[in-house]
């Protein structure tokens, strides 16, 4: 069976108008502080299922997310219509593949995800790749998949983006056969609509332990990432790296209690207008005050 690709149509609404303690471009929520909070309780966050990656669109109008179901991830989809949010809507599902991690080019005409979707659509899944759908009116394309040089024979995991289009992601293609789990964080520039040779960034930021699911700024000024180390706290934590202005990163920073905890977070975004931190911990998104984030510079 094709991954199915569906035209969101939903008739029923979440929420009619704000109230002034809430914010109507984040899902009418009450807008957290420092301390995180689990974002949309009840709607997106809930107990019965596996939420991961998110990102909303640049005004605010449009959030997609991943959740795992029946062992399969999946893209969900909301809009706000008007004053109204939409219920979540499924965009990206399949009963044999797939699909996470979302997240918008800078143009905002492309969705960019993972899947294990194979290069020919036949043969047995064997790794994770970076792919894409495209937004023409009201519809998607079906799945393109970027390919080469970015994508490998190995995995490779979320997405972000500079505002110049230059792709940050993660992967295992250079690890040993003895530590699998051994994943890098690299960066792609883009000239002339297409991706260069990846380039695996230094030691301040990657070490021969895990390093993934990487956020960068869109103005590169600074990236978040999800990394396992012995001194963490949990099976995964949030990690914070700056740009100094002579083009270097600083070495990345445990972002400390306040994020992390005995769970495991990742997949962390902040939203282009620089209000929200969202991240995943213990199968919810979580969202906090994006001014914590000055906290480690």
């Amino acid at each position: 069976m094709k991954p199915g690709i569906y035209t969101l149509l939903t008739f029923f609404t979440l929420a009619a108008w704000a109230q002034p303690d809430t914010d109507k471009s984040y899902l009418n929520q009450k807008p957290p502080g420092m301390i995180p909070e689990i974002f949309a309780p009840g709607v997106v966050s809930l107990t019965t299922q596996h939420e991961f990656g998110s990102v909303f669109s640049r005004d605010g109008k449009e959030f997609f997310y991943g959740v795992v179901v029946d062992r399969k991830a999946e893209i969900r989809h909301m809009k706000l219509d008007g004053e109204k949010w939409t219920l979540p809507g499924t965009l990206l599902s399949s009963d044999k593949y797939s699909f996470n991690d979302p997240f918008l080019s800078p143009d905002e005409k492309r969705l960019y995800f993972i899947s294990d979707i194979p290069f020919d659509g036949v043969s047995e899944k064997k790794d994770y790749d970076i792919w894409y759908i495209e937004k023409t009116n009201d519809n998607w394309s079906m799945p393109q998949k970027v390919g080469r040089p970015v994508n490998s024979t190995k995995n490779e995991y979320y997405i972000s983006f500079t505002e110049h289009g230059t792709l940050y992601f993660s992967s295992n293609v250079n690890a040993p056969e003895d530590n699998r789990n051994n994943f890098d964080i690299y960066s792609a520039a883009n000239k002339a609509g297409e991706f260069m040779e990846p380039e695996k960034m230094s030691d301040s930021i990657n070490t021969r332990h895990y390093e993934a699911d990487v956020f960068v700024a869109y103005d590169e000024s600074y990236l978040i990432f999800c990394g396992d180390r012995p001194e963490g706290y949990g099976r995964g934590d949030l990690y914070i790296s700056f740009k100094d202005q002579d083009g270097t990163w600083t070495k990345a920073k445990n972002m400390g209690s306040e994020i992390n905890s005995e769970d495991h977070e990742l997949c962390p975004f902040v939203s282009k207008d620089g209000k929200y931190l969202f991240y995943t911990r213990n199968k919810d998104i979580y969202w906090a005050d994006a001014g914590i984030i000055e906290r480690f510079r």
